[in-house]
């Protein structure tokens, strides 16, 4: 079976496009290559951010394939299940894992409000399908079902499925689950404004939005905290919290990109139906971001700092 250390930071990675509503490969790697720099220790691609529910599979599996050349040796690059049947969400975990791909992402089915039941029978036939390592999506203020502990409990029989992406907005869910499962099942942070708190509460990770605007704030929160330097993760905290709450928007997407635009790691073109931000909305999130660029704090060697998140490759 793979492994992955699910210590880190591991970033939803947005997806690029170009004037002709084509993948911008080009674009991609500028922003892949800004995490790398910073520190990040794992890549998703194709999650929400990433647009995943307009993207063929054709290019789910383009992204993967070029995402693997780029990377050093043994970083992770995790790939986003979001489908409708199981017969789909195991044929897509299949080809991630004979493309490379070194773990997934699995949200439960979509649009159909499946029963636990049936979430739990869902999540297993993907895991039996694979040998990646798998961490669930556990969000059900956007997709409407929640990963109950007694379903976590139900997973524990499957080796491969080993994290959770901690999305419930309740950051009490951290404890309970630790209180219950020890550390069999590695916990990272979904909600960029709680992150910090989540951190501190034991979450291992944290898989990041605001992260593909500025990724070294982003590792630099994780690492601090981890290291027991809260005050100072604190001071720098305060100053992203305004970003970090673009990543609760139904328009996460367009926001992110707009900030990832301004620190010149990105583009602003998303895919139809998504349409560019205009008017009264585009000007009071330029706003929130270059009020922050005004005042962007220096940050520590944050470098320097070793945590559980430092593997082989690094």
């Amino acid at each position: 079976m793979h492994s992955i250390n699910w210590s880190g930071v591991f970033p939803a990675l947005l997806t690029p496009f170009d004037s002709n509503d084509k993948v911008d490969f080009a674009m991609y790697k500028t922003n892949l290559d800004a995490q790398i720099s910073a520190g990040v220790d794992g890549i998703i691609i194709g999650g929400s951010l990433g647009e995943a529910s307009t993207l063929l599979n054709q290019e789910k599996k383009e992204l993967l394939i070029y995402s693997k050349e780029l990377v050093p040796s043994g970083f992770p690059v995790l790939v986003n299940i979001a489908e409708q049947s199981t017969a789909d969400a195991v044929a897509l975990a299949r080809e991630a894992e004979a493309n490379g791909a070194d773990g997934l992402m699995l949200l439960p089915p979509m649009r159909y409000k499946s029963s636990d039941e049936e979430t739990v029978a869902f999540f297993k036939a993907v895991a039996d399908s694979t040998s990646l390592p798998i961490m669930i999506y556990n969000n059900p203020v956007d997709y409407k079902i929640e990963v109950t502990l007694d379903m976590f409990e139900s997973l524990a029989d499957r080796p491969n499925i080993q994290a959770v992406k901690e999305s419930t907005r309740d950051t009490v869910n951290i404890t309970r689950m630790i209180n219950r499962f020890g550390d069999r099942f590695k916990i990272l942070t979904g909600v960029d404004p709680l992150a910090l708190e989540s951190l501190v509460l034991g979450a291992d990770g944290w898989v990041a939005g605001l992260v593909d605007a500025f990724p070294r704030e982003t590792v630099a929160i994780f690492r601090l905290v981890k290291a027991g330097r809260i005050d100072e993760a604190v001071r720098i905290y305060r100053w992203f919290m305004p970003l970090l709450e673009l990543d609760i928007h139904p328009k996460l997407v367009q926001y992110i990109k707009l900030a990832a635009v301004a620190t010149g790691i990105g583009s602003e073109t998303v895919r139809t139906p998504r349409l560019p931000l205009t008017g009264a909305e585009r000007t009071s999130v330029l706003k929130t971001i270059n009020d922050a660029l005004a005042v962007r704090p220096e940050l520590p060697d944050y470098f320097q700092i070793k945590t559980n998140a430092d593997v082989a490759w690094t």
